[in-house]
């Protein structure tokens, strides 16, 4: 298969980014996942009459995941694979480790996810505990979400992008 050229992750809405995180992730779904079949599972959730309802009444200003889901399958194909369109982001606890590492008035550069890494590994969310910035459970999966966000886009890209607060 083929990978996009382009980020289509960021076009895809967080609502939706998150139904595909879950089909994705999930040890029961049939892997891989394809756009295909995210919207078969999403449609077989609906009933019937709820699906031909909102078809012909659509007040709801924003689309809905099946509208959304219909475009990218329009646009990439029903075969696309699901974890294409998974916004990479990072959690509310290493999005402040991500923003003290930015924050450093003495970094030169800036900071990419192995810096981050590199800052995790050196103390920093232990640091972060002991000022306060995190509570005393939420700095030990810190290291493995830095790492899955590495295997995921690389080492070098910039850590900001990832940064997301609930």
């Amino acid at each position: 298969m083929i990978q996009n050229p382009i980020d289509i992750a960021s076009r895809v809405s967080p609502r939706l980014s998150s139904l595909l995180k879950g089909r994705v992730n999930d040890p029961e779904c049939e892997q891989p996942v394809t756009l295909m079949a995210v919207r078969r599972f999403l449609a077989d959730l609906l009933p019937s009459d709820f699906n031909e309802a909102e078809r012909l009444h659509r007040f709801d200003i924003s689309e809905s995941p099946l509208d959304e889901l219909d475009a990218l399958i329009e646009e990439f194909g029903a075969a696309a694979l699901a974890v294409d369109f998974v916004q990479a982001s990072a959690s509310e606890s290493l999005s402040r480790a991500i923003e003290s590492v930015v924050n450093d008035e003495n970094r030169e550069n800036p900071a990419t996810l192995a810096v981050v890494r590199d800052a995790l590994l050196a103390g920093l969310g232990a640091r972060l505990v002991g000022d306060g910035v995190l509570e005393d459970d939420e700095d030990d999966t810190l290291l493995e979400e830095i790492e899955a966000l590495i295997e995921a886009v690389g080492a070098n890209a910039l850590a900001e992008e990832f940064m997301r607060y609930e």
